[in-house]
């Protein structure tokens, strides 16, 4: 099943944000275009596209449903499909390296140094081992063509 198209909204460009998040979904479904996806996501899926050109180029509200479309469509292609975008697992990792490494280490770091003011300390070590981690995932999906080629920024 073919997955819709967005749209073409007149007037956008006076609205660089808008914008370039409108080029930034309409590249994500060029990139799932190119994968072979089952008829239940693919329906799914364009019920997104539908819901997001159902919006008037006018109204606030496009920006709203591009991200709600937009990470929607991201989780289910990652849940359904183990499909993720560049760099997902690097920045998910960054956060969980920092919570579940980087504490405890700076916890143990600041009591054995006797000042815990060494807290942060095992902020940036952890981060760097999440992003180590994640980085690797990321290369195992790239490898497997789990992976689409485009990033999602902000």
């Amino acid at each position: 099943m073919e997955i819709k198209k967005l749209n073409k909204r007149p007037g956008i460009d006076a609205d660089k944000k808008l914008g370039r998040a409108l080029i930034q979904f309409e590249g994500l479904l060029t990139e799932l275009r190119k994968k072979d996806l089952p008829d239940e996501i693919a329906i799914l899926i364009n019920d997104g596209v539908e819901q997001t050109n159902a919006v008037s180029a006018s109204d606030n509200g496009l920006s709203k449903q591009i991200r709600k479309a937009q990470s929607g469509i991201i989780r289910l292609v990652e849940k359904e499909l183990k499909i993720v975008t560049k760099n997902h697992y690097r920045n998910s990792w960054l956060v969980i390296g920092m919570s579940a490494f980087g504490i405890p280490i700076g916890v143990a770091f600041g009591s054995s140094v006797g000042n815990m003011g060494f807290l942060g300390l095992g902020l940036p070590i952890g981060m760097v081992i999440g992003i180590a981690v994640g980085a690797g995932m990321d290369k195992k999906a790239f490898k497997n063509g789990k992976q689409l080629d485009i990033e999602i920024k902000g």
